[in-house]
């Protein structure tokens, strides 16, 4: 096991805000090179960060950063960053899938353009960011693939609850299945991370009772310190895995789950999707 992410360049999909900037602070902390591929390159009228002033912050934090301003979804883009990092720092060690895109309405009122991008940022963009990355992984002596993903469940209760979403989430896990089996033999870890309970980032304050659901859930923190135990872990010995936030961090040692409470209290916590309620799991 690595103690420490120090020296290691991490290509991230995403990561102005929320989850994935927390991902990035936290290595950052170690002192690693944090390559950022965003569209966010100009204030969000709705949703708060740049992608300049994420990068200020992974450098504040103690790390190396790079912003590429560019889209997932396209091809010259996303080489670019991978370009971009080896030309910087001689290659790439982590990437770490984050971009991610959500419409839950069912099949008949949702628009095909919402579709359409819902899979070409999840499930393409996140096939296309690992496959051109693999050059680089390959020859890191550190690779690993990280994926915000559910872990894949084929009963019907998602699909028939959010049935255009639920293929987009199941094609990135999806894509961690397929290639932790084809890169075992190269020594790259292919791993997914998904939360236990909401998490409270801009893009759940803006939905529908998004001001409740907030107050009932956990902080950024709790994805960010568990991606970092992760890839810390070997990957030669640690892939093909479909992690829980909660799970991840108490086995590295956290018991108080209640530091990452974005309100402090004793309610109930608000559980994310694609995962058994906690009352039924025995």
């Amino acid at each position: 096991m690595s103690t420490t992410l120090n020296g290691r360049t991490i290509v991230m999909s995403g990561g102005s805000r929320g989850i994935g900037l927390a991902i990035a602070l936290r290595a950052a902390r170690d002192g690693a090179n944090i390559v950022m591929l965003a569209k966010t390159a100009a204030p969000h009228p709705k949703l708060p960060g740049t992608l300049g002033e994420s990068v200020r912050a992974v450098e504040n934090a103690g790390g190396q950063g790079l912003a590429v301003v560019g889209d997932v979804r396209d091809d010259g883009d996303v080489q670019r960053a991978i370009d971009s990092a080896v030309d910087r720092f001689g290659g790439i060690d982590i990437v770490v899938n984050n971009a991610s895109a959500l419409d839950l309405r069912p099949t008949a009122e949702i628009t095909m353009k919402s579709y359409d991008l819902m899979q070409d940022i999840n499930a393409r963009g996140t096939f296309l960011l690992s496959k051109l990355a693999l050059p680089a992984l390959e020859r890191s002596p550190w690779p690993h693939i990280l994926t915000l993903s559910p872990p894949l469940d084929l009963r019907p209760r998602w699909a028939g609850a959010y049935l255009a979403y639920t293929m987009a989430k199941y094609g990135m896990s999806l894509t961690t299945l397929g290639l932790a089996e084809e890169l075992r033999e190269a020594g790259v870890g292919v791993n997914s991370l998904w939360p236990r309970t909401t998490i409270a980032t801009a893009a759940i304050a803006n939905i529908h009772g998004g001001d409740e659901t907030m107050r009932r859930s956990r902080t950024p923190e709790i994805m960010a310190d568990a991606a970092y135990a992760i890839l810390t872990k070997d990957p030669r010995a640690f892939t093909g895995n479909f992690l829980i936030d909660e799970d991840v961090v108490s086995e590295s040692g956290v018991a108080d789950l209640d530091r990452y409470r974005a309100v402090p209290g004793d309610g109930p916590l608000a559980e994310d999707l694609f995962l058994e309620p906690l009352g039924s799991r025995s």
